[in-house]
């Protein structure tokens, strides 16, 4: 009997092979043992305000008036920010809107299009 790894998701035991990767039929993830090794946590998960995972390059749309800090301006509801790109820290998308140039915003501030 092969001894094969349990799920590093669920824990589940019932995994299988299929090629070089590992399956866990009860959760569904797919992983590797070469990647499992090093990997670890580093990947940082950054998710809209409705919980959808953002990715470099994505748009969004801005759901609530943000105001710019020093201006009397702010981005309003709706405004649409193409190509972001994820940063590490608070504000963890880096991004330039029309009309108010290079920015940084949170992620809890927007959606996913």
């Amino acid at each position: 009997m092969n001894d094969l790894p349990n799920c590093p998701k669920c824990n589940s035991e019932y995994t299988y092979e299929d090629g070089s990767f590992f399956v866990c039929p009860e959760c569904g993830h797919e992983w590797n043992l070469e990647s499992q090794t090093d990997d670890g946590e580093d990947e940082k998960v950054v998710k809209d305000a409705n919980g959808v995972v953002l990715n470099d390059g994505d748009t969004v749309t801005v759901i609530k008036d943000l105001k710019i800090k020093g201006s009397s301006s702010a981005v309003k509801v709706g405004t649409k920010v193409k190509n972001i790109r994820l940063v590490d820290g608070d504000h963890d998308i880096d991004c330039k809107i029309d009309g108010f140039g290079s920015m940084k915003l949170k992620s809890e501030f927007v959606k996913k299009v």
